[in-house]
């Protein structure tokens, strides 16, 4: 690896100008103007009308209404401009595009960057983490490929209201690298080796949100909301150490964290979706209503096929991606989830 670990990153590309891509390389220029570091950002987007106000007005209202943006931020529809020679690349498009995107950009990302993941969820058909589809597709090393997780809701970040989040990634000086390209005055990143563990940490809080969503839909109180949420974490712990995680992960924030958040924040995309999927509306209508990606929607039969595999079980999960499928009514979620075995808590 050519590339000097020893500081931060100097030329930026964000690829996705969406809610979570935008907040994130605004925490890279705040974070740049605090150590006094120059740094170029540069934000790629499809829309042109997006694009255009980030430049023009420095603003996106389309996904951060009335969040100012550094000036340092510019934006671009050309996404060879915006890859020219940058040391980090920051992917945030939806989870199920990346394949497809990556095998358009692969010649463009310079030999030595590393590449950083802002998506939470399974590749449908080969239930891959997206860390494992930047590899397959990029032909990178695992110590070239970070993620970062935790209780990131991206417009209370772009408000500045004090965040903690997770950077995971294989190689430590990697890991501490991007720490401090991205450590803000209201943004801590704590680092860990543990890329597994974050990433199915942000994976299944998306599909337990829209259970959690689906109750708060069909008006149940916060026993019932409680409930899932613990018993999700279980789910998403078993999940996590099946595939080699560590379970100090799932007590941290890209865990615990993460999940308390999704599922109690009408800033959540997951917990929206759930809430009117409770409320009686179609998977259709609720498409139709919301303007931005429910990872879990796509993610939950993803999440179950690699369950099954793996005989780890998780019966939330499978509620979950029954009501979506239509085999289930949200009526028939809680009787479903109450009605499984008795046996001691702790047998996970």
């Amino acid at each position: 690896m050519t590339l000097d670990l020893s500081g931060s990153a100097r030329t930026v590309a964000v690829l996705g100008a969406g809610s979570w891509g935008t907040t994130f390389a605004k925490i890279l220029a705040d974070a740049a103007t605090a150590a006094g570091t120059p740094r170029d950002i540069r934000l790629w987007g499809r829309r042109s009308e997006v694009v255009e106000q980030v430049n023009s007005a420095h603003r996106n209202d389309q996904y951060l209404k009335d969040v100012p943006l550094p000036a340092s931020i510019t934006a671009s529809t050309d996404v060879a401009t915006v890859l020219d020679g940058a040391d980090l690349v920051v992917l945030a498009v939806p989870a199920q595009s990346l394949r497809p995107q990556l095998r358009q950009w692969r010649e463009l990302i310079a030999p030595d960057a590393i590449v950083v993941s802002l998506m939470k969820g399974l590749e449908l058909g080969t239930d891959a983490r997206m860390s494992q589809v930047i590899s397959e597709e990029l032909g990178l090393p695992a110590e070239r490929i970070a993620v970062v997780s935790g209780p990131n809701l991206a417009m209370e970040i772009a408000r500045e209201e004090p965040t903690a989040s997770v950077v995971a990634c294989t190689e430590s000086a990697a890991a501490g690298w991007l720490a401090r390209s991205c450590t803000a005055p209201y943004f801590r990143p704590y680092t860990t080796s543990d890329v597994v563990g974050v990433e199915i940490g942000g994976i299944v809080k998306n599909v337990i949100a829209l259970a959690v969503g689906i109750c708060e839909g069909k008006q149940m109180g916060d026993n019932t909301k409680a409930s899932v949420i613990t018993r999700g974490l279980a789910e998403t712990s078993r999940l996590a150490l099946a595939l080699g995680g560590e379970a100090k992960t799932m007590a941290g924030l890209a865990g615990l964290g993460d999940l308390v958040a999704t599922c109690s924040s009408s800033l959540s995309r997951n917990h929206t979706a759930g809430r009117l999927l409770g409320q009686g509306l179609t998977l259709e209508e609720v498409g139709q209503k919301m303007t931005q990606t429910a990872e879990g929607i796509k993610s939950g039969q993803a999440v179950h096929e690699l369950a099954g595999k793996l005989g780890v079980e998780m019966p939330i999960t499978a509620a979950v991606v029954a009501v979506l499928a239509g085999k289930l009514s949200v009526d028939q979620l809680g009787p479903v989830l109450l009605s499984r075995e008795l046996k001691p808590e702790g047998d996970y």
